[in-house]
């Protein structure tokens, strides 16, 4: 089973079974990634996988829509959208305490 490391989250370690939808094992398990919608339309969930991208399915055509070429690059993805096939390590933007945690919210990237 891979392990899944939320790096943001102090570090906690949860094992899930392979092919297990990121942002579900999060909720289920209290990792700690911050969501709203869970279907890949708000960019909330914007995470950056920092090991084990190789562990992670293809890029979906929602996640070319909110993140951007170099983000991708970089490692970013929608925790709704990533399944995984083995271990990650996985961090993201802590979200506001004051209620400004629209503030974050991912915007399409623009059409050229």
């Amino acid at each position: 089973m891979p392990d899944i490391t939320f790096i943001t989250n102090g570090g906690k370690v949860i094992s899930a079974p392979e092919d297990s939808n990121l942002l579900r094992i999060s909720l289920r398990e209290k990792g700690g990634i911050p969501f709203k919608c869970g279907g890949g339309l708000c960019g909330t969930c914007k995470c950056l996988v920092e090991e084990g991208r190789e562990n992670t399915d293809a890029v979906k055509k929602k996640e070319e829509k909110l993140l951007s070429a170099e983000e991708l690059e970089q490692g970013y993805r929608l925790a709704c959208q990533t399944f995984l096939k083995g271990d990650v390590k996985v961090s993201w933007e802590e979200t506001p305490k004051d209620g400004t945690a629209g503030a974050r919210q991912v915007q399409p990237k623009a059409e050229a």
